[in-house]
Formats: C-alpha cells, structure tokens, sequence
C-alpha cells in the first residue's frame, strides 16, 4: 500500500457526475468530500490509485491499481477509462452535445485542450498525456514563503528545495489562507525540470473537462510570448488575438457573477515594474498599455479585481512581484516520494507496445534499484529525470523501428531541449546568455576537469574554483545567483555515499560525461589564445571579399608601415587554424586512448554499464568469465562526444544556444578518423569493441563509419549479451560498408531468432560465423536457411553447436545444404538431434556438393544412424571429415564406422581416441572439445563418455605389442583422466 500524498480524483455519482480532485493519502480512508456543485458528499472508501468502473446504475466502484502489475492490467484500467469517456447519459455526452451549438467558452475548451494535446515527439511517447481518461501523477506542491527563497545562497543550502512545509493539491491553491481570506493571486515556483510547465497543462485541461468549476473561464497566456510583443495593446484585444472564440464573451468581463481565471506562464520572461512611473494605473479594458503594464495592472488589482490568476515562475523572479499582491506561493517539490516515481513509471512504462512480460520484469527491478540505490532515488526526484529514465530503458529496450533508429546522445539532447529550450538564464541581465550556455561553460568545465582527473565527487571549494566567485564582476555575480536558484538543483544533487555527505554528484553520471564532452566539442576547454585566434579567423573569413577593397581604401592615407601590420591581419587565420587543428587532433587522440584502455579490457560494455545503473545488477547477464573492475565510469565521454557531432544533435544545440562550429566538427571529425581507423585494425575485447561499434552508431555519419569498418575483418563479440538494440547497432555499422567479413563471432551472446533475422543481412558476408551456445531453435533456423539459400551468400563456416536445433530445426538446415554452394565447414555439436535428425541431414547431404567438414558429435546418435550417414558421407564428392564421438555408438558400431572407412578410402570418421590399434590423429581435437565447452555440457553424462573412451584406449593399447604405440596411449589415458579429474572436481 501506498502512503505518499497525492491529488486523487474522486466522483460524484449521485449527482452531477463530475470528477473532483482531493488532497487525500494514498492507502488511507479518504477524508469526506463535498461536491462543489450541489453540496451532496462525494464516494467515499478506499484509495489506490483507482479509476471509474462503469456499474449498472452509474460510475460507481472503483479497480484498485497496485504498483508494479502486468500490463494487461494497466491497459484494462485504460479500456475502463475510454469507455466511461465515451459520449453518453453522462456530463461528458452533454459536453459534446452542446459543443454542437456553438457556445464560445465550450468552443474555447476544445480549441484549447485540442492545441495543449500536440505535446513534443519525445514528450508524447514517455511523458504525461492529458487525454480525459489517461492516468497522471502530479508532483508534490508545498506551500512556500518568499523569505525562504530569499535567504544566504550557498551551494549547499540549495540541496533542500522544499524544507518542511505544508502540502497543497494544485486544485487547492484558490483556497482561503491561514487568516480566512480567499486568495486571488497564487505564484506556483520551482527550479528547473521540477515540472511547472506540465502541472499548468493539467490544471488547464482539468478545465477544459468539466473541472476547476470555481472558474467560467480560463484565459492561459505564455510570458515567452508576451516578452516578444512591446506594442500597446488592451487586454480585450490581447485576449481576443490569441482567442478569436472569446470575442461574444468579452463584455461580461467585470462582472460579479462571471469568474475568470488567468494563467500567466513562465513570469521570469518579463521585467515587472511595479513603480507607477514604469507601469501607469489603469482600469480600462481598452485601453492599449504593454503587455508587461496590463500584467502588472492585473496582479495589482487595479484591472479586473474579481478575476483570479496564477502565474508560474523560476525562484530567482519571486522578487520581481511585491509580496503585498500575492495571496499564496506554492512551491512544486517533484517526486519526493519514491511510491510517485514508482507511480510515473507504471504510468508511462507499462502503456509501451512491448513484450509484456520483459517490461514487467524490468518495473520489478527499477522498483527494487529506486529502494537499494539511494543516488538513483534523488535524481528522481525531479520528474525530468524520470522521463530520462524511461527514454533510457525504451532506448535500450524496445523493439520498434522509430526508437532503434534514435541515439543515446539523441536522447539527451532532446532532454535538454525539453527542459531548456530557449530559455535566458536572466532576462533582465544584457547578455542575455542562453541558459545552457551558461550551463556548457561553467558546468561543462567542472564536469571536464573531473573527467580528466577521474573525479565523480565534487567539495564547495571545487565549485567555488570551477565558478571562479571571487573574479567575477557584478554582473556575472548576479548570473550566478540565478544559476543556484534556479539550476543548480537540476544538475547536483548531495552525494549520499557515506562520509561523502558535503559533497556533489551529477544528479545521473552520465550527465557529467555529456557536458565534459559538450563542453570539448564548444571548444571551450582551449586556451585564450586559441578561441581569441578562432573568432578573429571566423571574423575576417565572414568578411574576406570586403578585406582587400578595405585595406586598398586604407592604404592611401596609411604610412606603408602601418599598412604592412595590417596585412599581417590575412596571415592570422591560417596560422591559428593550425593551432586549433593540433587542439582537435589532440582531442581525437585522447578519445582513441580512453575508448580503448587497455585496463578496461574486461569491463562490461558501455549499453550493459547503463542498464545496470538503472536497473541495478540484475539487468545486464554477465558472463561466467567476466572480470568487472569497480571503476567503470568516463566510457561515455568518447561516445558523447562523436555522438554531439552528428547533424541531429548539433541542430538542437544550436537551438539551446549551444552551437558547434562547422570548423571544430570538421577538425574533431578528421582526428577521429585517423585515430579509429587504427583502432579498428587492432585486437580488441569484445565489450571495447562493442564500444567501438556503439560510437560508430552514435556518430550517426554513414559515410564515416563505412570509411572505418572496411577495414575490420575479424569481429568478436563474443559473450556480450546482445539486445535487440545491440545487434541493431551492428547491422547499422557493418551494413554501411557493404565488405566482406571473414569472422563474427557471436558465442554465448543470447541471440533470440528476432535478434537472427535481424542480422541474417551481415550473416551474409561472414565467411566465419560462430552462433555456439545461444539457445537457438527451429524458428532460427528457418531464417539461417534463407540466409543459406541466397544466391550472394559468402558463409564457408557455421557453428551451430551447444543450440538446441532438433530433427525440427536440422530440416532447415539440410534443405540449406541440398542448395548452397558456399559451405563447407558445418558443425552440429549438441544439438539434440537424435537419430531422426541425423537420418534427415543424410537424405539433404546427398544433394550437396561443396561440404568438406560435418560435425555431429554429442548428439545422441547410435549405430544404425551413424552408419547411414557415413555411407553418405562416403559417396559425398567434397567430404573430408565427420565428427561423430560422445554419442551412443557402441564397440561394435565403432568397429563397423572403422572398416567402412578403411573399404571406402577418402573420408575421416572421427568416432574415438583411438583408431584400431593406435592413437587417433585427432585425440587432441577431441579433448579441446571437452575443455572448451563442458561449462555447457552435462557433466555426469561427458564424464560416461571420456570413461568409455578411456576404456576404448586401454583395450586398444593391450591389443597392440608395439612399445611406442603402448607409451603413445599412456600418455594420451593421462590426458583424459586428468581432464577427467578435472570435471570431478568442479576445477572446468
């Protein structure tokens, strides 16, 4: 049971048949509500997060919603929603119907839900949604005081934003205050990513749904767009601009009986004066005054005193607005609670169109990572982050064509854009500087200097030093003082490790890898000199026609000396162009060398390093052999960093006031190249060299990554869990350069027949493909065939051992070789075949002519089988080898395999240890078998199998007299039962 306070709606059945929202406690009797419309009590019982279920006399039980269940069960609750919303005998038939008349405020009700429904792409698929039955978690709002706000800034007092105070519902906030009074005018504040702009839209379209019946009309205007407009205008027309609907309704404007609402969204856009020389008194409706004046007007009172008005601001604007007209200030907490995170997550994870299953398990373990990581927990907090964190899981997740086709550095820009898009960290200030701009310099350095340094933690004095307080003029003093008010949050976040309690984290670590690496392709990690150099070089190149003509003018009033130093002007760019160059080749290189150190050899890859951060532990399924180093943070510096680079991301930068310049992408880009084109000649483990894929990806240039993957003929990837997402990102990479491969090796990676039909296309052009050990069945093997069957298929060898294929899937497989022409090496090793299986691939063998090498060992096989298909395989044009040991052929099948093969000279049947009287040539190769795959392997029946060959050698060796031959077989009988030994002990 829940115990976090949250607004819950509840329903008046008896009555009216609205909803009405309440302050009640999740998991606690609700208190008794009153309906507003006719004074009648509301239902009444328990609440858990519950929604309407239809009844046969109305709306009126409710379906308990538990957090964390299937998701069959949250898209039953949506069903119950859209069929309680259907037009019928409720308010809501009535709604529609007499939005058939033509009634303005009703017609200003859907123009204005239908406008606020257009949410951003990325906001649609993992924020809120606004639709009448859509379900939505609101975050904690507290009432505040402005003394709080004012008090002593220091970066560490700016870690508690909402101290002790007292909760309020957003539908509450028009309440009487402490004193009785009804309040006019509330301020609703909070910092960045806090969620200001998404609880106005729900408190709008609560409206626009028959609620917030107080109000008969509503009138939303965005200060961004009224700080754009100096022209005088009067609040009718100003209304009526934006509102062609509310022009009927003007005249009852003033009126006592007529309530208006006014929501002023985003109040730091504008520069109040309150002063009666800034901002004259008036009263008229139609009268033309500046936006900011009519605004100031309407908060005083002085203009419309019956209408109401709410207006949304960031901390550092509080000030702007004299306390005497402010009824209430409420403050948005976030997420405080984990049960609200845990309630948005259900809330937008459970609703995406994926595997069911998958997608709860993955809510069960975010649910037990939000209790067990703390840090996790307080980034959370903000419900910005909580978006990040489903796009992140979606990202890494999901199956659907529109989100593999995203990118990690994709998915951060757009983040930052929906929290930071065009907005000016203080209005008032003349630089009017972005405030990610202000975010990439200052940030971004501290981030850098801890990347280069491998420091995560951050003390005061470290802020102090990367803020450079006591250098800075009044100005930049002040930028600062917005910057904590109204930032700092969104970044820093107290570091909860303990006796590490005074210092900084990055709300998410990743952040600081992203801004380090922002911050490098900015150039403004560079010195004075070189930035001083790049500007005077984009300065005159912008000018170059207009140099010569300009200096020609001079020259006729100008001594030659003079105009001799300024034609050294022309020289400059050239000159500090090879500084910069040398600046970003350096760049390259340092990425090159952190993408691929040499200690993080056996670290998880970086997509794996994500999902653990996320889910905890439990996400990512490490391999047996895996050595995980406990420091595995800075592995998304390099790939941020050729991720910010691609056209995409730098264009919304560009839009966050955060441009990288065409010069600096294309320096950075050349170094890149040089340095991974080395790179990718070079042996690499397989978790750096899905880093080095995942890079390539991210870089999102086609026409690079092809440039770098020609060169890569040997891909092992071997042990790394590739997701859906993973061998999407190989098949994008490989796929751009069209060459041929010579190895992939895939061994133990958990590829799943959709991860086959993805890659079938890079399958292609393997020349060595190793699939051993993934669980592969029949329905992959109907894909392999295709691959097989395809006219441009270069594949000489496939490994298929230690799959679970069977006589289903080995059907697929001998259709493949009845019509391939490229195979030549198969191996079967393990995989349940059976003597129906084998039988099968005999029939298909027989119209093959180009396989030279079939292993079939460990398959259960007995005598009859065994000798069906070496009869085959004798006949077989090409056929060179078969390997049939460690399965059921007894002494005299053995025997009989031996004079087959010695009547029908050509083909060598690899069955035991020894051969006749003597040690077989391949007894090595047999026992590497063993060693290489008895992890995977039943032990008890592998330990019956080397027993009986142990047996075979010693009965061999006292059938020969020959002493070579005998010590030949000693030494061969230690080699087993030391491997023997081996098993028993559990030492393999």
């Amino acid at each position: 049971m829940i115990t976090a306070a949250v607004p819950v709606s509840m329903l008046c059945r008896r009555c009216c048949g609205r909803f009405h929202v309440l302050d009640s406690t999740v998991g606690v009797r609700a208190s008794p509500g009153v309906c507003p419309q006719r004074g009648r009590p509301l239902h009444q019982g328990p609440v858990v997060l519950s929604v309407p279920k239809r009844g046969r006399c109305g709306l009126s039980s409710t379906l308990p919603r538990t957090l964390f269940s299937p998701r069959q069960a949250a898209l039953g609750l949506r069903r119950e929603w859209d069929r309680m919303c259907c037009p019928g005998p409720g308010w809501h038939g009535q709604m529609c119907r007499t939005m058939a008349t033509g009634d303005p405020i009703t017609l200003h009700k859907r123009r204005l839900a239908a406008w606020l429904s257009h949410l951003p792409t990325e906001e649609k698929h993992y924020g809120p949604s606004f639709s009448l039955g859509a379900m939505h978690v609101d975050p904690v709002i507290r009432e505040g005081f402005l003394q709080e706000n004012m008090k002593h800034l220091t970066f560490q007092n700016r870690l508690d934003p909402c101290g002790c105070q007292r909760a309020i519902g957003i539908h509450n906030l028009f309440d009487r205050d402490a004193s009785g009074q009804f309040v006019k005018n509330v301020v609703l504040y909070g910092t960045v990513g806090t969620g200001k702009s998404t609880l106005i839209r729900k408190l709008i379209m609560d409206w626009c749904h028959g609620g917030l019946t107080q109000f008969d009309l509503l009138v939303s205007f965005s200060c961004e767009d009224l700080s754009h407009n100096s022209a005088p205008l009067s609040l009718k027309r100003l209304i009526t601009k934006k509102y062609r609907d509310l022009r009927e309704v003007l005249p009852r404007l003033g009126s006592s009986d007529f309530k208006v609402l006014f929501v002023f969204n985003g109040l730091e856009w504008l520069d109040l004066d309150f002063r009666l020389a800034g901002a004259e008194l008036c009263s008229d409706l139609d009268e033309p005054l500046t936006p900011v004046t009519i605004l100031a007007n309407l908060i005083r009172g002085y203009m419309l005193p019956e209408a109401s008005i709410i207006m949304t601001t960031r901390p550092s604007a509080l000030s702007r607005i004299p306390a005497k007209f402010v009824g209430r200030y409420a403050q948005i907490c976030g997420f405080s609670d984990p049960d609200l995170q845990k309630m948005y997550f259900q809330m937008c994870l459970s609703g995406l169109e994926d595997d069911a299953k998958e997608m709860s398990n993955i809510l069960e373990m975010l649910s037990r990572n939000l209790e067990k990581q703390k840090q996790l927990a307080t980034a959370c907090f903000l419900p910005s982050y909580c978006w990040l964190t489903c796009a992140t899981l979606h990202f890494l997740y999901s199956t659907k064509a529109d989100v593999l086709n995203q990118s990690l550095t994709g998915i951060y820009t757009s983040f930052l854009r929906l929290n930071f898009s065009g907005e000016i960290l203080d209005i008032t200030d003349p630089s009017r500087i972005s405030m990610m701009r202000y975010v990439a310099k200052s940030l971004g350095k501290l981030a850098h200097e801890g990347y280069k340094k491998r420091q995560t933690c951050f003390s005061e004095e470290d802020l102090q030093r990367c803020f450079e307080v006591e250098m800075k003029s009044e100005e930049e003093l002040n930028l600062l003082t917005v910057f904590q008010r109204d930032v700092f949050r969104f970044f820093l976040s107290p570091c909860l490790e303990p006796g590490k309690e005074q210092m900084f984290v990055f709300t998410i670590s990743a952040m600081q890898e992203y801004l380090a690496a922002l911050f490098v392709v900015m150039g403004e990690h560079r010195s004075s000199l070189q930035r001083i150099g790049s500007e005077i070089s984009e300065t005159i190149g912008k000018v170059s026609e207009d140099l010569t003509t300009i200096l020609n003018i001079m020259a006729k009033f100008l001594p030659i000396r003079i105009f001799a130093l300024f034609n050294l002007v022309r020289i400059f760019p050239r000159l500090y162009g090879k500084i910069s160059g040398k600046s970003q080749d350096g760049i390259a290189q340092t990425m090159a060398v952190e993408m691929f150190r040499e200690e993080d050899s056996f670290n998880d890859d970086v997509l794996d390093q994500i999902n653990s951060s996320i889910l905890g532990k439990e996400g990512p399924m490490l391999h047996p052999d895996a050595q995980v180093q406990e420091n595995e943070a800075f592995e998304l510096f390099p790939i941020f960093i050729g991720g910010l680079l691609a056209q995409h991301n730098r264009a919304l930068l560009d839009q966050l006031g955060c441009s990288i310049k065409n010069f600096a992408a294309f320096e950075i880009t050349k170094g890149m190249k040089k340095h991974l084109l080395k790179s990718s000649l070079k042996k690499q483990p397989p978790s750096e060299m899905m880093d080095f894929l995942f890079l390539l990806y991210e870089f999102q240039n086609d026409r690079f990554t092809a440039e770098v993957v020609r060169s890569m003929k040997v891909l092992d990837l071997s042990t790394v869990k590739m997701t859906p997402l993973k061998c999407h990102i190989l098949a994008r990479v490989i796929g751009t350069s069209g060459h041929l491969v010579e190895t992939l090796d895939l061994t133990s990676c958990h590829i799943d027949p959709g991860a086959v039909r993805t890659l079938v296309p890079i399958f292609r052009r393997c020349e060595n493909l190793d699939l051993q050990m993934n669980g592969l069945g029949p329905e992959a093997c109907r894909d392999l065939r295709d691959m097989l069957l395809d006219k441009n298929c270069a594949v000489k060898t496939l490994r298929l051992c230690n799959n679970p294929i069977t006589e289903d899937g080995v059907a697929f497989i001998g259709e493949a070789l009845s019509g391939n022409k490229s195979l030549t090496h198969l191996s079967l090793l393990h995989t349940s075949l059976g003597d129906a299986g084998v039988r099968i691939l005999a029939e298909h063998l027989e119209k093959n002519t180009c396989l030279k090498e079939l292993n079939l060992a460990y398959n259960s096989i007995t005598d009859a089988a065994a000798l069906v298909l070496v009869d085959v395989a004798k006949r077989h044009p090409t056929m060179q080898k078969v390997h049939l040991y460690f399965n059921n052929i007894s002494e005299e099948g053995r025997q009989s395999l031996y004079e087959l093969r010695r009547s029908r000279d050509g083909v060598e049947v690899l069955v035991s240890l020894a051969e006749g009287t003597d040690v077989s040539q391949h007894w090595s190769l047999i026992l590497n078998v063993v060693t290489k795959n008895v992890k995977g392997w039943d032990h008890e029946r592998i330990q019956r199998h080397l027993q009986l060959l142990l047996e075979d050698l010693q009965c061999s060796r006292r059938r020969t007299s020959n002493p070579w031959k005998k010590a030949k077989f000693l030494r061969v009988e230690n080699k087993v039962e030391k491997v023997l030994r081996k098993i028993h002990e559990g030492s393999m």
